[in-house]
């Protein structure tokens, strides 16, 4: 028999640039499987420091990548107890945008790479939010999620999914017909590539918003 409890924990998150007066847009960036927040958030350096602000939400679940146990990463979910750990996660998420305390005035972008796609569409999905623009890099968007969890969002946010063309995780049949359904959930999503594979690609973004 397996019981549950309820306990409270503590996580990291990582920041870049400062908030400011002269910041445009914050960014709420959500990494892939195998990252750390630290160095997922170092892929965003070339963004005009004074206009952008980049917040870094930390997976809480660490592991050791290889068998020398030196290198770590992380994940968001896994199939085990998915659905309690994603209540957990989203938890937590709530909780760094609150201590962040964003005024009002700046754009709000959310991104999701990768499995961070996973966490970020249920974030935006289960709490209502309504950012200028939603970026999904090279990642699947969740099956339990369907047009009437969305129908709060208007075409105020710009929706973007960014693959790269020689990305091997992605099979050029199932693209197309997960671009049909998620094109029926998210009607205003545009379609992006670029030339590399399961990558971030910087320069795909600085048009976004």
């Amino acid at each position: 028999m397996q019981k549950e409890v309820v306990y409270q924990s503590t996580n990291t998150y990582d920041i870049l640039n400062e908030l400011t007066s002269e910041t445009k847009t914050v960014w709420l960036v959500f990494h892939g499987i195998g990252y750390l927040s630290r160095y997922f958030i170092r892929l965003f350096q070339s963004l005009d420091p004074k206009e952008n602000y980049i917040i870094a939400p930390q997976a809480p679940s660490k592991y050791y990548k290889n068998n020398d146990y030196k290198k770590v990463g992380s994940s968001w979910l896994t199939k085990e107890n998915t659905q309690t750990e994603t209540k957990n996660v989203l938890n937590y998420i709530d909780s760094v945008v609150e201590a962040e305390n964003l005024p009002s005035t700046v754009k709000f972008v959310v991104l999701g790479y990768s499995q961070g796609v996973s966490i970020a569409s249920r974030w935006i999905a289960s709490r209502k939010i309504q950012p200028d623009a939603f970026v999904m890099i090279s990642g699947g968007f969740p099956k339990e999620l369907g047009k009437e969890d969305f129908t709060f969002l208007t075409e105020r946010t710009k929706v973007t999914h960014i693959l790269g063309e020689k990305d091997p995780y992605f099979e050029i049949d199932k693209v197309h017909a997960e671009k049909v359904r998620v094109k029926g959930i998210l009607p205003q999503i545009e379609f992006n590539t670029h030339s590399g594979g399961h990558e971030l690609n910087i320069d795909t973004l600085k048009n976004i918003v």
